[in-house]
């Protein structure tokens, strides 16, 4: 395996964040985990303890089936929410209707309750959790001085992002409007702002896979789901209308206003739309979906480049299968790494200028373990902010 300088490639990646234009983010779970947010695999695991009675043996039916069709990887919560959405629609949520052993009445009441034990566990680990490393990040992002907007996609349906921009009064959109029940509004974000719009330097925020202050409620007019963004929830089960998190292909092709179809065309838009820098960061590649938008806009646009983060070297292995044709996709990995498509391992030489004084590389290098740290969340923002200039800026901010 080629060796790969890591420290010419961090003069390269100092650059491109200097002088790029454009810079988007892209989050995946990773970014709440180093939050102590849990995982897909540990919501799974708290889900199924949590469950107890007819809940219990229902999500053990319905686990069960669809671990048949993913093998062979076990199946996580969002697999499971899955198959019971094409449950619900499948029985049209009769209580005479049932597959492999679940009714779809049993199945809709299985979906709130999964729902509902997720936003008391991942509301539980918020409460607790150090916003400091999100609300550096975002105060960095807003002080940039850049033409375009700033825009951030994410698949976590935490409400991180949100607490660390309003406790640092950072002002940011996510295509909803309003204030008693904020509805989407897909006419705001079907084009991209310019030069004379107020909002240009608001950040944008875009959560694919849905929020923990979306529900579905149903349109009095058009008697169909709509879905509506609400603040603080008090008690989550006294809330009637349904969470939305991870919502089935099902469910939201059912209405092309619902934000999902609006913002994987938005994230589409965006990648092909000229000149861009964009950064993956706690994503592992694993949704198909998301996947095909990403590689095919990299085929499409010479002047896409992409930079991904990653925690393991065996994500980099692993994403090098897919992508090694693409020479506008760096991926950066603890000892390991992926530059102009070819997979190689960091050296870092002892020629290089950065040895000559500790503080121009530990807050990217590990000199000790010999890997690269900026697969950790934590340790990227602290790169960012260290490479800007405007740490104290920031600072202020934050505080």
């Amino acid at each position: 395996m080629e060796k790969i300088n890591v420290a010419r490639e961090i003069r390269e990646l100092k650059n491109h964040l200097a002088y790029s234009k454009n810079i988007g983010f892209f989050f995946g779970a990773g970014t709440s985990c180093a939050l102590n947010i849990p995982n897909v695999e540990q919501l799974t695991n708290g889900i199924e303890a949590e469950l107890t009675g007819d809940f219990k043996t229902h999500f053990d039916l319905v686990r069960n089936d669809v671990a048949t069709s993913i093998a062979p990887r076990a199946a996580n919560i969002e697999d499971i929410l899955n198959h019971i959405r094409r449950i619900r629609e499948l029985t049209a949520e009769a209580a005479g209707k049932s597959y492999v052993g679940v009714s779809g009445e049993a199945a809709k009441k299985l979906d709130k309750e999964i729902c509902t034990k997720i936003y008391d566990l991942i509301l539980a680990k918020e409460k607790v959790a150090e916003l400091e490393t999100t609300k550096k990040f975002f105060a960095w992002l807003s002080i940039l001085s850049r033409e375009f907007s700033k825009e951030v996609f994410t698949t976590n349906y935490d409400l991180i992002i949100e607490k660390s921009l309003e406790s640092s009064q950072i002002p940011y959109f996510d295509g909803f409007v309003g204030a008693y029940e904020p509805f989407f509004w897909q006419e705001s974000i079907d084009k991209l702002v310019g030069k004379e719009d107020m909002t240009q330097n608001w950040i944008r925020l875009w959560k694919i896979h849905g929020s923990l202050s979306w529900f579905w409620k149903e349109d009095i007019k058009t008697k169909s789901p709509k879905i509506v963004r609400i603040g603080k929830v008090e008690n989550i089960k006294d809330e009637e209308d349904e969470l939305v998190i991870y919502p089935s292909k099902e469910k939201y092709d059912s209405s092309k206003k619902q934000p999902f179809v609006a913002y994987f065309d938005r994230l589409k838009n965006y990648l092909l739309k000229g000149e861009l820098l964009f950064i993956f960061t706690g994503y592992s590649f694993s949704d198909q979906h998301i996947n095909e938008i990403i590689f095919n806009c990299l085929r499409q646009n010479n002047r896409l480049s992409a930079l991904v983060f990653f925690f393991k070297d065996e994500e980099v292995e692993s994403l090098h299968k897919l992508t090694s044709s693409y020479m506008n996709l760096n991926v950066f990995g603890p000892k390991k790494a992926i530059i102009n498509g070819n997979i190689g391992e960091w050296e870092f030489s002892e020629l290089a200028d950065f040895k000559k004084d500790k503080k121009q590389f530990d807050h990217f290098w590990n000199e000790a373990d010999g890997k690269l740290t900026l697969g950790d969340f934590k340790a990227l923002v602290n790169f960012l902010i260290t490479n800007s200039g405007k740490k104290e800026a920031i600072e202020t901010i934050v505080k």
